[in-house]
This record gives C-alpha cells, structure tokens and sequence, in this order.
C-alpha cells in the first residue's frame, strides 16, 4: 500500500534554527495522519555555521529522503521544485536601530515624493494654468490662494490615500497595496535569481 504525501515548498523561509525540519519550510499533507505527522518532522538539513547564508535546496533530495524515511511512501510536488532556507543566526532585537531605520526611510519617502510633486507642478506650471482658469472663470486676477488651490490639495492628498490604500494603520479594503505588490515581485525576483544562480555556479556561458 503506498501513501501520497503532497508537499508545497515555500519559495523562500527564514529561520534562526541550525536544524531544519520539512514543516519549516514546507506545507505537508497526506490521508494517513500519522505518516503526515512523521513526514512534518522529518529533519531535511542541520545548518552548521553561525553566519548568515542563504542555502538552495531541491525537492529531489527531499523526495528522497521520504522516501528512505518510509518505503510506502509516493511524494508529490506542488509548486516549486527549489526553495531557499534563509538562515540568521538569533540576536537581541535591536529596537533604537530598527526605528531609525524605519524614521529614515519615512523620511526618505515623504521628502522625495514632496520634491517630485513639486517639481511635476514646475514642469506643467500648474500656477499659471490655475491663474488662467481663475481668469477667464471669474473675470480677474487670482492672488494665488483660491478654490482651486484648494481643491488641488485636497485632492492631492485624497488621491494619495486612495492609490496607497492606508490611513495610518487603517486599511481602506482588502486589496493589497502598490507596495505590497511591489515588494513581492521583488522578492520573488530575488528568489528566482537566487536559484538561477545556483544553478550556473561553476559553469561557463559561451555567449559568441
């Protein structure tokens, strides 16, 4: 009688734990509860240094070593066939450095994005065209702060918040954000480039 065990690797895991089991970095299932329950914790790799390294794995060796684990045992594979264990060696948080990090980077965001609206409003010049509405509207010179001004700002920022999707920690609906979406393309990216990498390591391209 054989046992199907389906497997589902997470493209990238980090973990602070030298010894790796398959439901660390896996999602695992299988009919049989107990041969399930034994595949979960089956020991896939012992880290032995305390450096930050990242580490490609295959599938294949995994399906072997289910395989030797229990001989009834038929694994397989969603998904991607390669993953990465992410390895950190643990350490106290380091609060004071983490939200510098995070007020440098709120920094960065609001005074970029204020120098790029700025200078779009230059590039279009955004004043005179207000002044020229106001005019031809209102049949006389605009003193720079009228209700269309205002109505710029406002909506500015209204605009801002709504491509954004975030009122402080306030989420407007449950689509993610452009920069969730954003981050996890790159992420995704990096994992790819990662495994590809590893893939080539030691082997030359003739491009000619």
């Amino acid at each position: 009688m054989t046992n199907t065990v389906y497997v589902k690797f997470n493209p990238i895991t980090e973990l602070t734990n030298k010894d790796v089991f398959l439901k660390d970095v896996a999602q695992v299932y299988c009919d049989n509860s107990s041969i399930q329950n034994k595949c979960s914790a089956m020991k896939v790799k012992t880290i032995h240094e305390d450096r930050k390294r990242r580490y490609i794995m295959s599938s294949l060796d995994i399906i072997g070593q289910l395989k030797a684990l229990d001989p009834t045992i038929e694994t397989t594979v969603m998904g991607a066939e390669d993953y990465i264990i992410a390895y950190k060696p643990p350490s106290r948080p380091m609060y004071a450095w983490q939200w510098l990090k995070t007020i440098f980077v709120c920094g960065i965001c609001f005074f970029g994005a204020a120098f790029a609206i700025m200078t779009f409003n230059n590039d279009v010049n955004v004043t005179d065209v207000f002044a020229e509405v106001y005019k031809l509207v209102m049949g006389r010179e605009s003193n720079g702060f009228s209700v269309l001004e205002i109505s710029y700002s406002i909506g500015l920022a209204l605009g801002i918040i709504l491509f954004f999707n975030h009122v402080a920690a306030i989420r407007l609906n449950t689509d993610p954000t452009p920069l969730e979406v954003e981050m996890r393309l790159y992420e995704d990216n990096i994992t790819k480039t990662l495994i590809a990498n590893d893939s080539r390591k030691e082997s030359k391209i003739d491009i000619t």
